[in-house]
C-alpha cells in the first residue's frame, strides 16, 4: 500500500508540473526522479512521453529509453523531432541501440543509421551485421581493455581516462599488442595490487569467453552457470571484439521465455506486442496450429467411428468419454510443459531421457491410479446413494474407468515427456510440442486404450 500511495503522489505531483508548461521546471523534476520512476510516468501518460523524454538531461532520457518496451519506444521515436531522435540514439549504448533497431522495419532503420554520428553508425552496423540470435548482436564495443605489458598504474589511469565510456568497469579485458583476448581481471584486484606490479604478473588463465557466433541462448547457459556480471566475446582468431553484460542475457532470456510460453500454448512466437501486432498477421500466426489440431482431432472422431457398435451396445460407456480425454491430455499438458521448461533451463540434456522415461513412466502409473480411484468410487457411490444407476455391472464400468485412467495418464505422461525430447534430438524447438498438440494426440490413443479395455472386461457381457 505504501508503494501505491507514493506512485499516486508522483502521478500527481507531474500533473501539477506539466501544467505549468515551464520547461525548466519540468526538465528539474524529472531529472531529479529515478529512472524507473520516470518510466512509470512514461507508461502513465502515454500523451506525454515524447515529452518526458525530451526533457530530461540526453544521458538521463537514454538510461530511460532503455529499459522501455518496444512499443512506447517506437512511439516516442516517432513523436520526437530529428535532432532529438539523433541526439538519443548516438547517446544509447551500442548493444541497445542494436536491440532497438531489430524491431524496426529495413526502411526506418536505414533512416535512423543516417542520424548517427559516423563512429556510432560503423559500430552498428557492424554488430547489424552478425547473424540475428548471435551473441554478435548482444555485444558493445564499451569496455576497458588494458595491455599486457602495462604497470597496474598505467591501468588505473586509463580506467580514470576512458571509464565513463565503458559499459561496465567491474571487469577490466587484457589483450596483447594485436587484440588478442588473454584474460579478465576484476577491477578489485588492480585496486588491492602495488602500482608497479605487472599486468601480466596478475593474468592467471581462469577466464570464460563466448564467440561472437555462439547462440544467444547459450550465451544465457553460460552466464547462468557461471555467475558473471560480463563476459568477453572473440572471433575466430581470439581477437576481442566486445563484451556481453547481464542485462542484455537477461532479456534474452525474457524474449525466449515469451516465445516458449506463446508456442506451448499453440501458436507461433508473435514478435511483436500483441496490441501492436497486424490483426491478420495475428490469424495467421493463430491458423496454422488450430489447423494442424483440427485435422488431428478428426483422428478422434475417426477411433469413435471404429467404436461405434461398442458404444451403441453399452451407451454407458460414453458417458465417461470426455473424462477419459481430458485426463490424458491434462497429464501429457503437465509433462510436456515440466519437461521443456526443464530444457530451457538446462536441468536436462538429451542424455537424460531415459531418466526422464523412467521418472514418467512411475509418476504417471501413480497419479493414473489416483485418479482412477476417485472414478471408481464416483460410480460407487453414485450408483449406492441411487444418484445414477449404471446398470446391473456398475462394478465392471467402475473397473474399466480405474484400468483405462491409469492407462491413459501413464501413457499421456510418456508421450508429453518424450515428445520434446525427440523434437530437440531432430533440431526442432521443443516448445513447438505444445501442450494442445499434446493433448490432442493422447485424445485419440486415449479412446482406444478406453475402448480396448472396456472390451476386455464386457466381452460376452455387453459387447
Amino acid at each position: 500500500m505504501p508503494y501505491a500511495e507514493e506512485t499516486a503522489s508522483l502521478q500527481e505531483q507531474f500533473e501539477q508540473v506539466i501544467a505549468t508548461d515551464d520547461k525548466l521546471k519540468i526538465s528539474d523534476f524529472l531529472n531529479d526522479q529515478n529512472i524507473s520512476d520516470v518510466a512509470d510516468l512514461i507508461y502513465e501518460n502515454p500523451d506525454y512521453e515524447s515529452q518526458i523524454i525530451g526533457n530530461l538531461s540526453i544521458h538521463r532520457a537514454a538510461s530511460v529509453f532503455r529499459i522501455l518496451d518496444v512499443a512506447s519506444q517506437k512511439s516516442i521515436i516517432k513523436e520526437l523531432p530529428p535532432f532529438k531522435t539523433a541526439e538519443l540514439l548516438n547517446e544509447l549504448p551500442a548493444d541497445d541501440r542494436t536491440a532497438f533497431l531489430e524491431e524496426l522495419p529495413s526502411s526506418v532503420v536505414k533512416e535512423l543509421i543516417r542520424l548517427l554520428d559516423p563512429e556510432e553508425r560503423k559500430v552498428t552496423l557492424s554488430l547489424l551485421g552478425y547473424p540475428e540470435y548471435s551473441v554478435g548482436r548482444l555485444m558493445t564495443p564499451d569496455y576497458i581493455a588494458v595491455n599486457v605489458d602495462w604497470t597496474v598504474r598505467e591501468v588505473l589511469d586509463h580506467i580514470r581516462e576512458e571509464g565513463k565510456h565503458s559499459e561496465t568497469i567491474d571487469v577490466i579485458y587484457v589483450i596483447d599488442e594485436k587484440g588478442v583476448f588473454l584474460d579478465d581481471i576484476r577491477i578489485r584486484e588492480f585496486l588491492l595490487a602495488s602500482p608497479d606490479k605487472l599486468v601480466s604478473d596478475l593474468v592467471d588463465g581462469r577466464y570464460i569467453t563466448l564467440h561472437v557466433n555462439d547462440d544467444q541462448e547459450s550465451a544465457y547457459q553460460v552466464f547462468k552457470l557461471n555467475n558473471r556480471v560480463a563476459l568477453p566475446v572473440l572471433d575466430d582468431n581470439d581477437v576481442l571484439l566486445g563484451i556481453v553484460t547481464i542485462d542484455d542475457v537477461l532479456w534474452v532470456a525474457s524474449e525466449e521465455f515469451t516465445e516458449d510460453i506463446q508456442k506451448i500454448g499453440g501458436t507461433e512466437a508473435l514478435e511483436e506486442p500483441y496490441l501492436e501486432i497486424n490483426i491478420v498477421k495475428l490469424v495467421r500466426k493463430r491458423a496454422g496450429w488450430l489447423i494442424i489440431l483440427f485435422l488431428s482431432e478428426m483422428l478422434t472422431a475417426t477411433a469413435m467411428q471404429h467404436y461405434q457398435d461398442e458404444i451403441a451396445k453399452a451407451v454407458v460407456l460414453s458417458l465417461f468419454i470426455p473424462l477419459i480425454m481430458s485426463s490424458g491430455g491434462n497429464s501429457g499438458s503437465q509433462a510436456s510443459t515440466l519437461i521443456i521448461q526443464a530444457m530451457a533451463l538446462g536441468e536436462l540434456t538429451l542424455a537424460d531421457w531415459w531418466r526422464v522415461m523412467r521418472r514418467e513412466f512411475f509418476s504417471g502409473f501413480t497419479l493414473g491410479a489416483i485418479l482412477g480411484t476417485i472414478g471408481w468410487l464416483r460410480i460407487f457411490l453414485w450408483q449406492n446413494l441411487h444418484i445414477f444407476d449404471y446398470g446391473a455391472h456398475w462394478e465392471r464400468l467402475a473397473t474399466v474407468i480405474f484400468c483405462s485412467l491409469i492407462g491413459i495418464v501413464m501413457w499421456g505422461s510418456l508421450m508429453g515427456s518424450m515428445l520434446p525430447i525427440i523434437l530437440k534430438r531432430l533440431r526442432l524447438d521443443p516448445a513447438t510440442s505444445s501442450a494442445p498438440f499434446v493433448a490432442t494426440l493422447v485424445d485419440v490413443t486415449g479412446i482406444v486404450i478406453y475402448f480396448s479395455v472396456a472390451y476386455i472386461f464386457f466381452k460376452g457381457i455387453l459387447l
